[in-house]
């Protein structure tokens, strides 16, 4: 998988809208694989429904996504499977973990569709961001701070060509959000692939190769 695209997508709760000021929405916007891309927005822009709409997991808008060129709505149960499983990793605003489930079973849970990483792997992620003492502590214990790094590390458990990441760091210190964004970067670069990235104020300083306004 190369390339995201979205033609005159605008999402139907935006549809009587006649001022709408977007890069991305009613555009012609091309994400390609090995770029790294920052997408500023204000509350209630759509961050979140643009991250549905790559994914598959809503389809409520005009226009085209295409995926490789090929549009997302002509896709199967089993295109989407595989697309989520092996190209596009998403790393969600409200996480998406499990609560009763221990940190590294959160992710164990994942890794386990694949076998993509090893249990070495993981556990020197969980080291790198200071929670490696949480490794058996039940998720829903945690502090937020700590489930988005748990959650991070879940997405990288896979292969994928595209990383897309809604609000990533929004409850973690400088120290914290960098080291995210350096295993972010180094697991990318490892794959050859590509970075998206959706903030309303606060987001891991990376060399963005675009910045667009949602």
């Amino acid at each position: 998988m190369n390339s995201i695209r979205l033609v005159s997508v605008v999402p139907q709760v935006f549809a009587q809208q006649n001022n709408l000021d977007s890069e991305i929405w009613n555009q012609d916007i091309k994400f390609e694989k090995g770029q790294v891309y920052l997408i500023e927005a204000d509350s209630g822009k759509g961050k979140s429904t643009f991250c549905s709409y790559i994914v598959g997991y809503r389809h409520d808008y005009a226009g085209k996504v295409l995926i490789d060129d090929q549009n997302a709505l002509n896709f199967k149960v089993q295109d989407w499977v595989d697309l989520r499983q092996n190209h596009i990793s998403h790393l969600f605003q409200e996480l998406r973990l499990f609560p009763e489930l221990t940190a590294f079973e959160n992710v164990e849970i994942k890794n386990k569709l694949t076998n993509f990483k090893s249990e070495a792997q993981i556990k020197e992620w969980f080291d790198r961001l200071d929670i490696a003492d949480k490794l058996d502590a039940k998720v829903g214990r945690m502090s937020f701070g700590q489930q988005q790094r748990v959650a991070m590390i879940r997405a990288l458990v896979q292969p994928f060509d595209f990383l897309l990441a809604d609000e990533p760091i929004s409850h973690l210190d400088d120290s914290n959000s960098q080291l995210m964004g350096e295993i972010l970067m180094e697991e990318a670069k490892a794959q050859g692939a590509g970075v998206i990235l959706t903030s309303i104020g606060k987001h891991i300083a990376l060399n963005y190769d675009k910045t667009l306004r949602l």
